[in-house]
């Protein structure tokens, strides 16, 4: 009698690429076990083995995405421009595309579910808040020592843009009227304007 040919189970990454899209497509209210398991021919007992929990499904679609944004935000911190032109396009990287973005959809669930979260997966999501808020610290240090932004403590300004964004990209990311993408990346670059080019 031959031994019967078990299906092996998809990679992880095709598994969390199957939660973002669904996400996208069609919110984050229908992404149960079930339908991603229907989606990716697993059922969701399977997936729960992988997983664990929904909240672990979520911190690790979400660490996937981040991880795909850090590659493009490398990319752009990277090249050969002026620091303002490289934060004008970490800016946008760091803004939704619009009402329900993917992304940030999945973030506002991640952080509205982590005030019951373990501390492990509050250190995983400090690490990708962490990783943002470097990576534009690095960025003003350098624009200030090549004097293309006026003296300020890098750490500091950046915590207060960083909490900017996120306040005007909630607004964005759950559709409030009266604020869309455009007008938020206007407002973001007259506030460079005036606190950072005012005296270089």
């Amino acid at each position: 009698m031959s031994t019967p040919r078990r299906t092996p189970a998809p990679p992880r990454e095709r598994i969390l690429a199957a939660a973002m899209e669904m996400i996208a497509e069609r919110g984050l209210e229908k992404l149960t076990m079930a339908a991603l398991g229907r989606e990716v021919a697993m059922s969701s007992g399977h997936l729960l083995y992988y997983f664990r929990t929904k909240d672990e499904l979520l911190l690790q679609t979400l660490e996937w995405s981040e991880g795909r944004l850090g590659v493009e935000r490398a990319r752009l911190l990277t090249r050969t421009a002026t620091a303002r032109e490289r934060l004008d396009a970490y800016v946008d990287l760091y803004v939704p595309d619009g009402h329900r973005d993917p992304h940030w959809t999945l973030w506002l669930e991640v952080w509205n579910r982590s005030q019951n979260a373990d501390a492990d997966a509050r250190d995983r999501q400090a690490a990708i808040e962490g990783a943002w808020h470097r990576d534009l610290v690095a960025l003003i240090a350098q624009g200030v020592s090549r004097t293309e932004f006026r003296t300020v403590d890098p750490d500091r300004f950046a915590t207060r843009l960083r909490a900017l964004l996120d306040g005007f990209c909630i607004h964005v990311a759950i559709g409030l009227r009266g604020t869309d993408r455009g007008m938020i990346l206007g407002h973001v670059r007259d506030f460079l304007d005036e606190s950072l080019l005012a005296d270089a």
